[in-house]
């Protein structure tokens, strides 16, 4: 088994790590059974979680995947690592299509896709120790035979995450929610994946340590050569931590392209409206900003809007927009955004 150690990586944000896409995702389309509407239940209901969902993630590459909640983020992720059936699209892994990858083989491509949990408390199993927990992905993909022999392992991952390797004996009960997310991240690099999909992976912690983490997990992706889909809705934190940014509304991408194109010259109001609410750590500067508010509730994803989803809420909305849909088109050097008044 190589050493963790001994991987090297691109340089985050080189043109070597985004020149062939790790994944690539096409139109993906998620709907969810939702029961039945009419006097006698003759309309089948669907909630329409993401539609038409597409993008690519460069090796090494992280894309941050933002918006609020009910969106569709948490949703595209699983769907990439095969945790939620699809209604339609093609997803691309490593240049292998595993849209409809099934049994055994989808089993053995998950040893290269990995997924982090949101909460650190629920995502450990309070009944076994670390080393039990962190050991269990090479148990079931029969990397070892028994928990023992992970021993070695399992200590080389927990110096990895910034832990003691003796914590390895101790319970879940006996760390704290930072500590518990290191464990939660080196139980993901078990198996040694190629891209890691980090649902909200600090949203649960406190303020003071969500830094720690997310240099963490730059650290280990110098180091490993990871990719990741960073899903956030803290804005700072997705920052610091992206190449690139996919912004979503009501399971649709309005906008993506390079980090800071999105966070100083956004296209998309809904993306405008998001970044205005981002506090600046400057009184004046801050009285000084113009703050977008969004009315209105967010849509019933059971009966979408036609057109623009967005249109419902936005404050610049015209006729156009409630009747035809915009395409997601380039409006700068990989700056795209849909809208019709951008």
């Amino acid at each position: 088994m190589p050493s963790l150690t001994n991987v090297s990586s691109p340089p985050r944000g080189s043109s070597d790590s985004l020149a062939e896409p790790l994944v690539r995702v096409e139109e993906l389309t998620v709907r969810f059974p939702a029961g039945r509407a009419g006097f006698w239940g003759q309309e089948k209901l669907y909630l329409h979680a993401v539609e038409g969902v597409s993008f690519e993630i460069g090796r090494g590459e992280t894309l941050g995947l933002v918006g609020e909640s009910g969106c569709g983020k948490t949703t595209t992720g699983r769907a990439i690592l095969r945790r939620v059936p699809l209604d339609g699209g093609r997803i691309t892994f490593d240049g292998e299509d595993i849209t409809h990858v099934e049994g055994e083989s989808l089993r053995r491509l998950r040893r290269g896709m990995q997924l982090v949990f949101q909460d650190p408390y629920a995502s450990l199993n309070p009944r076994l120790r670390v080393l039990e927990i962190v050991a269990e992905p090479l148990l079931v993909h029969g990397v070892v035979g028994r928990v023992r022999h992970a021993e070695d392992r399992v200590a080389e991952l927990l110096e990895l995450v910034g832990l003691p390797p003796e914590h390895m004996f101790r319970y879940p009960h006996a760390f704290s929610g930072g500590q518990r997310q290191r464990i939660n991240i080196a139980r993901a690099l078990s198996l040694e994946p190629d891209f890691i999909v980090a649902d909200e992976p600090v949203s649960a912690l406190d303020v003071s340590i969500r830094a720690q983490v997310v240099n963490l997990m730059q650290d280990i992706q110098e180091r490993l050569g990871l990719t990741y889909l960073f899903i956030g809705h803290d804005l700072s934190v997705v920052r610091h931590i992206s190449h690139r940014i996919a912004v979503m509304y009501a399971g649709k991408i309005v906008e993506i392209g390079d980090r800071d194109e999105i966070y100083e010259d956004p296209k998309h109001p809904y993306t405008k409206a998001l970044l205005s609410a981002v506090p600046i750590p400057d009184p004046k500067l801050e009285a000084t900003r113009k703050r977008i508010t969004i009315a209105g509730a967010f849509p019933d994803l059971l009966r979408p809007p036609s057109g623009c989803r967005f249109h419902t809420r936005c404050p610049i909305a015209i006729e156009r927009c409630a009747h035809e849909e915009p395409p997601l088109e380039e409006k700068a050097r990989a700056h795209h955004a849909a809208c019709w008044l951008t």
